[in-house]
């Protein structure tokens, strides 16, 4: 099982947010080749950060967000292997995902990630 490893340093996150973007209904992807660190290596990690604005209802609310967007990312990565593990990852959720349901969402990630894929990062 491939773990998730989310971003820890400011300076970090700065340098996914000037790379490129995927603006979808449901996130904002910022997506760029893995920065040197320890992990590359070992593939066993995916460098990815689930994001969300304070203006997006309660903590209730943008948590359980973030949880259905780690939910269609980890079933993608299960079945589908299409995400590529050399690269960083920063999704700024929506509030869309909280009212639709989880089929919807599991699909645009999945769109998202063959675009990222057929992008030269």
């Amino acid at each position: 099982m491939i773990k998730f490893k989310s971003l820890n340093q400011s300076r970090k996150f700065i340098e996914i947010l000037k790379k490129k973007k995927l603006h979808t209904k449901y996130f904002t992807l910022y997506f760029s080749k893995n920065f040197k660190s320890s992990y590359s290596n070992n593939h066993k990690y995916l460098n990815i950060s689930f994001v969300m604005k304070k203006n997006i209802g309660n903590a209730v609310i943008r948590n359980k967000i973030k949880r259905k967007l780690k939910a269609a990312v980890q079933k993608i990565l299960s079945e589908k292997q299409i995400i590529d593990l050399n690269c960083t990852y920063v999704i700024f959720g929506k509030n869309n995902v909280y009212k639709d349901k989880f089929l919807l969402v599991l699909n645009e990630v999945d769109r998202a990630f063959k675009k990222v894929n057929h992008m030269e990062i």
